[in-house]
């Protein structure tokens, strides 16, 4: 098994898990599995909500019929969000097979399964036609890719041209001198690096795109994590039985390490943004 096919393997098998989905479901709300926009008052439900419309408004392509490819879906909540008020037609891309019988399951429920499908596949060997797409969406996903690269590459080569690409990622900070101080967090995701703000400007520069805009905003990444790890710590109590006690020790473990990764300026994290010459 190459090293791609290993660490699309662990991604997949974690996020299977019975743990991961109860946990998901349970602290996220099970749709928008991604990092959220905190104004103070809101909910991770409501923050992770409004960092798919806070994106969704940057899109000059995000109009009634548009074709959206959502990589590395999750339960689609995102997806469910461009089709419900802006009309799209979206694709969602993602390796899980218990996230995607979610999805699924939502989508029918929601009455959107007409406009939303779900694909079981990886994001670095994208099922789909060359030119296909006005829009390649992400969240938060493309940190899990053994090669970062492929993955720009092939969302190069589903959209069309003038296509928008806009994602997030947690990223490493640019001009981290040792990246070793993030080692924690790459044991955490089972990965030897992340990729920066400047890896990204860099790949889809040679790609051939145009930036449009790209927003730092690490300082929600801080907020997120240590919001999310106070609520699994608060409702433990009401989660033992449902998720283990291994996996919520570990999840609160790792959980801390982003907080720490974030406070000592080691990670980054924002929305980039674009467009295919």
């Amino acid at each position: 098994m190459s090293q791609t096919e290993q660490i699309t393997e662990t991604a997949r098998d974690y996020y299977d898990s019975e743990d991961a989905d109860n946990f998901y479901h349970a602290i996220w709300g099970g749709e928008d599995i991604h990092i959220g926009l905190y104004d103070g008052s809101n909910s991770i439900k409501e923050a992770s909500h409004q960092t798919v419309l806070y994106m969704a408004k940057r899109l000059k392509n995000l109009k009634p019929g548009a074709k959206v490819l959502d990589i590395g879906a999750g339960y689609g909540g995102g997806a469910r969000t461009l089709a419900r008020e802006f009309g799209a037609h979206v694709t969602c891309l993602n390796l899980s097979t218990v996230e995607n019988d979610r999805n699924r399951a939502m989508n029918k429920e929601q009455g959107l399964d007409d406009k939303v499908s779900v694909i079981d596949g990886s994001f670095d060997d994208i099922p789909c036609d060359d030119n296909e797409f006005d829009i390649v969406w992400s969240q938060d996903a493309i940190l899990h890719a053994a090669d970062r690269t492929k993955v720009l590459e092939e969302a190069a080569r589903v959209l069309k041209k003038g296509g928008e690409i806009i994602f997030t990622d947690p990223m490493q900070a640019d001009g981290l001198k040792d990246p070793s101080v993030l080692q924690p967090v790459y044991d955490r995701i089972h990965l030897s690096s992340l990729g920066s703000i400047g890896f990204y400007r860099d790949e889809l520069k040679k790609l051939g795109f145009k930036e449009v805009s790209v927003e730092d905003l690490t300082h929600q990444l801080r907020t997120h994590y240590a919001t999310v790890r106070q609520e699994l710590a608060d409702r433990r109590g009401e989660l033992e039985g449902k998720i283990s006690s291994d996996y919520i020790d570990h999840m609160l473990a790792g959980l801390k390490h982003w907080v720490d990764g974030a406070d000592n300026g080691y990670l980054a994290w924002g929305i980039l943004h674009f467009e295919k010459a």
